[in-house]
């Protein structure tokens, strides 16, 4: 049994999904690591002429994916990705 704001659910809370580790590949893809223990790679180029991944067009900026939190980051925090997003449109390696 969990408690959330004032109400008690039964069973056990499921854990947020969260990216362990990732890394960049050829493609402008990522092969990425999940909490889960899955393992995908997604592909990030679709992406990259919308505004806030425009910058990602540039490979030294792509190439520099980190994990803060559980979540893939670029340029020192500036850009981000739900693990979501990348778990529901990543292909299962």
């Amino acid at each position: 049994m969990y408690v959330v704001d004032g109400i008690a659910y039964a069973g056990e809370r499921e854990k947020p999904l969260s990216v362990v580790a990732v890394r960049p590949l050829d493609g402008y893809k990522l092969w990425v690591h999940f909490s889960t223990g899955v393992y995908k790679v997604f592909d990030f180029e679709p992406l990259l002429d919308s505004g806030a991944f425009n910058v990602l067009k540039d490979k030294n900026i792509f190439n520099g994916v980190y994990v803060d939190g559980g979540v893939p980051c670029w340029d020192n925090g500036q850009i981000d990705i739900a693990p979501e997003y990348i778990y529901e449109k990543g292909v299962a390696v």
